[in-house]
């Protein structure tokens, strides 16, 4: 008789995506090839975003010399445009066109945006070390950091909103969840690769690094849109009739349930957003690390949020209450910016990256968490726009918590060089330890605002309706 044959032992690329975060998410109408390459305008995303929060703002603060309350404002510049995503959503959700298209419009000119203001960004910063060229290098920097911002928004927000199309019911929130992790990974990877790049740095490398991730931004979206959206004229056509953003975000805030909820993921946005513009700055000018050094500081974080964002998935799947695992988020923050703090005094490298990967872990934890919550106080008809609220929210008082960091770290800074007596025991560091002072009480208001709300939590648990009770899953995550 002869021997069954044995199964051939399956290929390296297909043990890769058992491995991957979410590769569940693949169903017969959008195999895991095609969601993967959707996902790639997730990884452009995560580009941009490590070029303006981490690597420009260490080099604009160490390199140019430039102010850092006006390097947080330009890195807090593309957050206006966050507030706005849930009507760039809902604009996507009812545009019309004769073309049959809902999202490939948005996806486009958000990427044009992004592509527009990554090619003029480095020129504006080189002019801003050039002092009788400063103030127009510093419109031409605003104006950079705004389109490009502007643009990731514009293109995340219906990039999501198409793989939300595309999706299956079934699948749709592993499918979105899937695109997050995309994006934690291609700041990792961005952020390694651009700190490897820039470890020599000089003017011409860095023109040669921003106007490249331009082209490679080009690309990859290009790549990603490229035959995924079917054209559909009924749900296009310019004479049919849709609600108006006004009368929606009206029927949500009439319940006023969420106030408290919005308040602490207020506080806690700001206070792990503060240290944004200062992180890789404070390891240059503190602890003496080259550009490259700082630049993976941003990798740690993104790596943490990436755990962060696995553990949460696992908590929840167990039933912990999300309110719970945000409150562990904010305790893991507080120890991450006491590692922060203590650093420089050690003059100790590691205790900063530990300190930038507990952040990002702490971070994950609290924005799943909160956002679960959201989810939870809004009924079916209005989740969308209770994540837009959390959106918001976030990014508002995020953007806020950058300016003020950069304001504070000057100001402190200032009064240390006056000379005053009660100056005398303050030390270079003084500007970035009382910034991280202040967000480890701005944590510590989070979990007070948090604590009453685990109770009214628990008592709404095990309800028919309550989306906690289904499978884990984040839909439409706002980033």
């Amino acid at each position: 008789m002869s021997r069954p044959a044995r199964p051939a032992p399956p290929h390296w690329t297909e043990a890769i995506f058992r491995l991957l975060p979410f590769a569940d998410a693949a169903s017969a109408d959008l195999p895991l090839g095609r969601l993967l390459r959707l996902a790639l305008f997730q990884v452009s995303v995560g580009m941009a975003m490590v070029l303006l929060n981490g690597t420009l703002n260490r080099v604009m603060v160490v390199e140019l010399g430039t102010p850092t309350w006006l390097v947080a404002l330009l890195i807090a510049a593309p957050l206006v445009v966050a507030p706005f995503r849930a009507l760039i959503g809902h604009k996507s959700d009812t545009h019309r066109s004769v073309l049959g298209w809902r999202r490939v419009p948005y996806i486009w000119f958000g990427t044009l945006m992004q592509f527009g203001g990554l090619a003029i960004m480095p020129f504006a910063l080189l002019l801003l070390g050039v002092p009788e060229r400063f103030t127009l290098g510093l419109i031409a920097a605003a104006a950079a950091f705004l389109l490009t911002g502007t643009g990731f928004h514009v293109t995340q927000t219906a990039g999501l909103a198409l793989t939300s199309d595309l999706a299956p019911q079934d699948k749709r929130p592993r499918a979105v969840a899937l695109l997050y992790v995309m994006l934690l990974i291609g700041m990792m990877f961005a952020a390694f690769v651009i700190g490897g790049v820039l470890a020599d740095y000089s003017p011409t490398r860095l023109v040669q690094v921003i106007q490249g991730c331009a082209l490679l931004t080009l690309v990859l979206n290009t790549t990603a849109l490229w035959k995924q959206e079917a054209r559909n004229t009924k749900i296009t056509a310019p004479d049919r009739e849709t609600p108006t953003f006004g009368e929606l975000w009206q029927a949500f805030v009439r319940d006023g349930r969420n106030a408290r909820l919005l308040t602490a993921i207020g506080i806690g946005a700001a206070g792990f957003a503060m240290q944004d513009a200062l992180l890789e700055p404070y390891g240059g000018e503190i602890l003496g690390l080259s550009v490259g050094a700082t630049t993976g500081l941003t990798g740690a974080w993104a790596l943490g949020s990436l755990i962060g964002f696995m553990l949460s998935g696992r908590a929840l799947a167990r039933g912990w209450d999300p309110l719970r695992l945000a409150g562990a988020g904010l305790v893991i923050g507080i120890n991450a910016f006491l590692l922060v703090l203590f650093a420089g005094p050690f003059a100790a490298a590691l205790l900063l990256y530990a300190g930038a990967l507990g952040i990002g872990l702490g971070l994950g934890l609290f924005s799943v968490g909160t956002l679960m919550e959201a989810m939870s106080l809004a009924r079916s008809e209005t989740a969308g726009l209770a994540l837009g609220a959390w959106g918001a929210v976030q990014a508002t008082c995020a953007g806020t918590g950058i300016a003020l960091g950069g304001l504070i770290r000057d100001g402190v800074a200032a009064w240390v060089g006056s000379g005053a007596a009660n100056a005398s025991v303050a030390t270079r560091a003084s500007g970035y330890s009382t910034v991280y002072m202040l967000e480890i009480a701005l944590l510590l208001a989070g979990m007070a605002a948090l604590g009453p709300l685990v109770g009214h939590a628990r008592r709404r648990r095990g309800a028919p309706d309550d989306p906690l009770a289904q499978p884990f899953g984040l839909r439409e995550f706002p980033t």
